[in-house]
């Protein structure tokens, strides 16, 4: 794929996520996926599978967050393999707590499919408005 599709595969699917489809942002995920959490708090590690992604950090995050939960893209920037997406998460605690935190998101896409992705935040908010990252779940 050229970075071009590449930067339309992300569009696309960051337009399903808004309208409520995030299935297809998980069927999109390599098996064998490797994502970053970066920085240095109890929330940055490294998830080795898509499965792990999915169960581990979105699990948690499914626990902690209202189910209309949003990150919007401001902006797209594509070079071969490569897509990154400035963002802004429009989204609330279950107790209407906003949470409204900045993303840098740098994906990798091969054949289709990401491969890779880190994701840059302000980790003092995150642990601030969601807490810790429970130490049970990060030994898993």
């Amino acid at each position: 794929m050229t970075p071009t599709d590449n930067k339309a595969l992300i569009e696309s699917l960051f337009a399903g996520a808004a309208k409520g489809d995030r299935a297809r942002f998980s069927e999109t995920l390599a098996d064998d996926l490797v994502m970053r959490v970066t920085g240095f708090n109890s929330w940055s590690r490294t998830y080795r599978s898509k499965q792990e992604f999915l169960s581990v950090l979105h699990g948690h995050l499914n626990t902690l967050l209202k189910p209309d939960r949003r990150t919007v893209p401001l902006n797209f920037w594509a070079d071969g393999e490569h897509v990154i997406v400035e963002a802004r998460g429009e989204m609330e605690r279950n107790d209407g707590v906003p949470y409204r935190n900045e993303y840098c998101l740098v994906f990798r896409l091969r054949g289709g499919k990401i491969v890779a992705f880190r994701e840059y935040m302000d980790s003092a908010l995150c642990e601030q408005v969601l807490g810790k990252f429970p130490a049970r779940l990060a030994a898993e």
